[in-house]
């Protein structure tokens, strides 16, 4: 995790709970990160749970790793470091969407197990639902889907430190959510999903 750099801050507890708002809109704030390859799926599932999960009354907000890259962490590269600090950034405001009450949908390669993991702990030390959703895609697929062009740019050298090309992906070991891209419908993959969501008393199941 960063380093604390600033000193004489204090923590300022408010008056209004993570009850409070979970009272107020119906249902409690978690993050479901999304994590798999590029052109796994990991965007389209979330754009459609979000409209579902609208549907159902229930407020979500999509964290997308390339609308974040142009925003917030717009100063980051693609080298391990930058990897690293650009999920422990968008980590931490997920948390803060999440504690608002809001499903926080945060899409993003993320392909070291050790940042997924530093977020997960930020979750739980806060008593924050932290789902781990791996859209599980072989490189073929993924590659042969090709949304943007990347794989393409990758494979003729014009894109560096490429995730499945020339830098690593490391699969969860233990998701709480498990879909496989390549092999069901956008529809299941949504229900899979809303499952976990009402199992965990997140939503109304």
């Amino acid at each position: 995790m960063a380093e604390q750099k600033a000193t004489n801050v204090h923590w300022h507890e408010g008056d209004i709970t993570r009850d409070h708002r979970a009272k107020l809109l119906g249902h409690r704030g978690a993050t479901i990160w999304f994590t798999g390859l590029s052109g796994s799926g990991k965007s389209t599932v979330a754009v459609e749970l979000e409209g579902v999960l609208n549907e159902r009354g229930v407020l979500a907000y999509r964290l997308d790793g390339d609308n974040v890259r142009m925003g917030i962490n717009k100063n980051l590269g693609f080298s391990a470091e930058d990897r690293t600090e650009n999920i422990r950034r968008i980590g931490e405001v997920a948390k803060l969407f999440a504690d608002s009450g809001i499903i926080a949908l945060s899409s993003f390669i993320s392909p070291y197990v050790a940042d997924r993991d530093a977020v997960r702990e930020l979750h739980a030390a806060a008593g924050i639902d932290f789902i781990e959703v791996f859209v599980d895609c072989s490189l073929e697929a993924a590659e042969g889907r090709d949304p943007k062009g990347l794989y393409k740019k990758a494979r003729a050298g014009e894109i560096k430190n490429f995730t499945g090309i020339d830098d690593p992906y490391e699969a969860p070991p233990s998701a709480e959510v498990h879909l496989h891209s390549d092999k069901q419908t956008l529809n299941e993959e949504v229900a899979q999903i809303l499952k976990q969501l009402g199992d965990r008393g997140i939503i109304a199941a």
